[in-house]
């Protein structure tokens, strides 16, 4: 593992809108530099995206550009960041993902020219390789357009590279149905994390190559999926605290590999990975509710420096186009954020103190975002020298935290839940020590109709 210290060590230093290594855009916008930035995220209503269709696609994504940089600087926002999450057939046919990052890129430059607003623009790349299955993830079809919609992408002036990897998700969803902590641990650290290495040095080249920034991965796929899976009650909330802790190490490979962020909104792990690494991390918390539901709303902007509404469908609401909404909604949730900052360190202490003590006592997926948490779970992916012994130590020092939280009073678990934080804790510590021991073991209860081992060269 690359990163054997902390970049931020102490909770009070890990705040929203500032970062030790903050990355400065084309257009001057300095993400990470003592401002919080809206991140809009949007996305096509209901209907088929044919080459029949694409007229009225790219109609959608025009007028969604042109009425959220209007309201943008109608608010005198000062910059905005702009993520294009492309749908499957965008990816598969990447002549169609250019075209909408075409109307994107001159929309923008047309209201900086008019209006001055800042801008940057995100492209992030659905991930098709899990839709051959087994899925094939290192040759083939749907690589080589997703890495041809990268290289056009950045060739055209996208800055921001960014995608939601899947590699590991066919044993991840099995694992968290039958709560096995081990397949999560082998499924995000052993095999997660060699296709994110993978992965990731070819984003760093592309990006590389035409001046953009790699900017992050996110567990979505793992971390997200548990966390929904918990709000139906299907899994207990403290599992999916631990598994989200765990996260962290997987998502951490990109920045092993050169990413300097903003790391991905949905990726509820970036305040680990903002810990460690240092760089400027997205988030997305009660203005993204009209994505997915999440007991993070708050919290989630403790230490943000973009605020996101994760995605929503280019439809019609009472106050106009539900993008221009949600645009001036994080707007004004980023100008309370930035109005702390500019009162110092006690207005964002406040602040803070406020977002964390709303949200971290109700939910163990909350409590363990707490900066003070989040900097011992840090610590303890740090200490370790590779990603299997990492995704341990993340997973036992998750249960640690939960455990001093319900002893102090500080945290609610409710009893049904409690014994999960013995079970994991006792799972965990008997894994072997060896990460190759682990591995064989592993490969001998993974699923051959589900897996291919060679696709992560195991």
């Amino acid at each position: 593992m690359k990163y054997q210290s902390l970049a931020i060590d102490r909770p009070e230093s890990l705040v929203f809108g500032s970062a030790p290594h903050p990355l400065a855009t084309r257009s001057g916008m300095v993400i990470g530099g003592g401002c919080v930035y809206p991140e809009l995220n949007f996305t096509l209503p209901p209907m088929e995206i044919t080459a029949d269709t694409m007229p009225r696609v790219l109609q959608h994504y025009r007028e969604i550009i042109r009425g959220a940089l209007e309201r943008a600087a109608e608010l005198e926002s000062d910059g905005v960041v702009v993520e294009f999450e492309t749908l499957p057939p965008m990816t598969e046919n990447p002549d169609w993902g250019m075209a909408i990052i075409r109307e994107l890129l001159n929309g923008m430059d047309r209201f900086n020219g008019s209006h001055g607003l800042k801008s940057v623009l995100r492209v992030t790349p659905n991930d098709n390789r899990e839709f051959f299955r087994p899925p094939v993830m290192r040759s083939g079809y749907h690589l080589d357009r997703m890495i041809e919609l990268f290289e056009r992408a950045a060739a055209e002036g996208a800055e921001l590279l960014s995608i939601e990897s899947v590699g590991g998700k066919e044993l991840h969803d099995d694992a968290l149905i039958a709560g096995d902590i081990a397949s999560v641990i082998f499924s995000l650290c052993c095999v997660g994390a060699r296709d994110m290495r993978f992965l990731w040095t070819e984003i760093v080249r592309i990006a590389g190559q035409h001046g953009a920034v790699a900017a992050g991965d996110t567990a979505c796929g793992f971390g997200n999926t548990a966390m929904v899976l918990a709000e139906q009650k299907m899994i207990p909330r403290v599992f999916a605290a631990v598994v989200r802790a765990v996260t962290a190490v997987r998502s951490l490979v990109a920045y092993e590999c050169g990413a300097v962020g903003p790391g991905k909104d949905c990726g509820y792990e970036n305040p680990f990975l903002k810990a460690i690494t240092g760089f400027p991390m997205a988030m997305e918390g009660k203005s993204a509710a009209c994505a997915h539901l999440s007991p993070l709303g708050n919290i989630a902007a403790a230490t943000c420096d973009t605020w996101s509404n994760e995605s929503v469908q280019n439809i019609k609401l009472l106050g106009g186009m539900a993008p221009t909404c949600y645009m001036e909604q994080l707007i004004y949730d980023c100008r309370m954020m930035n109005a702390a900052i500019g009162e110092g360190s006690e207005g964002v202490a406040t602040y803070q103190r406020w977002a964390v003590g709303s949200d971290a006592r109700f939910d163990p997926q909350a409590y363990i975002l707490a900066p003070v948490n989040v900097i011992r779970i840090a610590n303890a992916v740090v200490g370790e020298t590779n990603h299997y012994r990492a995704g341990c130590s993340a997973a036992l020092a998750a249960v640690d935290v939960l455990k001093d939280g319900m002893g102090s009073g500080q945290l609610r678990i409710p009893d049904r839940e409690r014994i999960w934080l013995d079970t994991i804790g006792e799972t965990v510590a008997a894994l072997p020590e060896r990460e190759d021991d682990f591995i064989a073991a592993q490969l001998e209860l993974a699923d051959p109709s589900k897996f291919l081992a060679a696709e992560y060269g195991l």
